[in-house]
């Protein structure tokens, strides 16, 4: 599961740098003709949600077939769904504040950073602020509910190692969908305040 955390993580987060590094030239012309920068953050935003929907449906046509969990498409899919807000709004950020070479190295250090915090650290406070952890949680968990029988034990097992607790699984998608929220208010900041973009 690290694994689909941080590639799905990657390779959504490098996608969104596209949304706004490409047009800073058509951005700041239209806005000194008066053009609204949240109408514009929003309507970059609102076309982005497409992606959002259909990229876990195209990583799960390759992931879920290769891995077979015992978690269903759908239960997934939800998950993925909540990581790919999540990174598309940490992507506007670095494509906002930095250049376009720095944005793209911050988005590929950072998933591995944050997974090896999430998966070395587990009871910290610094584990608890990466969005890798609760991804990964809510994987584990998705795949925990599914365990009957016998393989009770091994639900157990698994949710005891990683200290995950398998009624969490709503707060681990909130959280997720509200790092997405965060980082989106920040980008938008970074790009009027301080005329990043």
């Amino acid at each position: 599961m690290p694994s689909c955390v941080h590639d799905a993580a990657l390779l959504c987060k490098i996608g969104a740098l596209r949304s706004f590094a490409l047009d800073k030239i058509y951005y700041w012309r239209e806005r000194a003709s008066g053009m609204s920068s949240l109408a514009y953050f929003m309507a970059k935003d609102t076309i982005d949600h497409f992606n959002t929907i259909v990229k876990p449906i195209v990583y799960l046509s390759m992931f879920y077939f290769f891995n077979n969990p015992r978690s269903s498409i759908w239960e997934n899919y939800v998950v993925l769904v909540a990581l790919v807000y999540c990174v598309t709004g940490i992507g506007y950020t670095f494509a906002i504040f930095f250049q376009p070479g720095s944005a793209q190295l911050w988005s590929a250090l950072l998933p591995v950073v944050l997974t090896l915090i999430a998966t070395q650290q587990k009871d910290t406070i610094i584990a608890d602020l990466c969005y890798t952890k609760w991804a990964l949680e809510a994987f584990v968990i998705a795949n925990a509910h599914n365990y009957t029988g016998v393989w009770l034990i091994t639900r157990c097992g698994s949710l005891q190692s990683n200290g995950y607790d398998i009624s969490n699984r709503s707060l681990c998608l909130w959280v997720l969908v509200a790092n997405g929220v965060i980082f989106r208010c920040v980008a938008f900041f970074c790009m009027v305040v301080f005329q990043k973009h």
